[in-house]
């Protein structure tokens, strides 16, 4: 989790690969009225999100059900979202990956074809709660490293 441009995607393809687990990508199940206003610069609010919150929930729900081990780049940006994607006693792991504005920004800036606009990023910092049950994991690291640091807290289980 974290916000937009912090790595979600990256970090959380090379774990899943790592791990032989199944990635899923959080922006893939925004419904089209919330892609577009992204892409307009207007931020989520709180209704835009819930359903997708909701859907990213019984994602897990069915994936977790079936056996699988679900890995979920999500922004889950609030503390009520993270305990909707954990809704029905999931066991959701939430690893935060954080950064500063300015390291965020520069990601952003050079980062092309995503609908999410450098302009929305301040808004997402102002939404942010940083999260008390997380693993907290600074960006500037590479990501082979930061994809060892979670695999060995998984492996050693440990808990945020």
């Amino acid at each position: 989790m974290g916000v937009s441009g912090c790595g979600k995607t990256t970090i959380a393809e090379a774990l899943a690969a790592r791990l032989g687990w199944t990635f899923h990508d959080a922006d893939n199940f925004h419904p089209a009225a919330n892609v577009e206003k992204m892409r307009e610069g207007i931020p989520l609010t709180d209704a835009d999100r819930e359903p997708w919150l909701g859907r990213l929930n019984r994602l897990l729900a069915d994936s977790i059900a079936a056996g699988a081990h679900p890995v979920l780049a999500c922004s889950a940006l609030k503390e009520s979202y993270r305990t909707q994607l954990r809704e029905g006693g999931l066991p959701v792991t939430i690893v935060y990956l954080k950064g500063s504005y300015n390291e965020i920004l520069a990601r952003l800036t050079s980062r092309e074809g995503h609908f999410m606009p450098p302009a929305l990023l301040r808004s997402q910092f102002e939404t942010l709660e940083e999260p008390r049950d997380a693993w907290s994991i600074e960006i500037s690291k590479p990501v082979p490293d930061i994809v060892n640091d979670i695999a060995g807290r998984l492996a050693g289980g440990a808990r945020p």
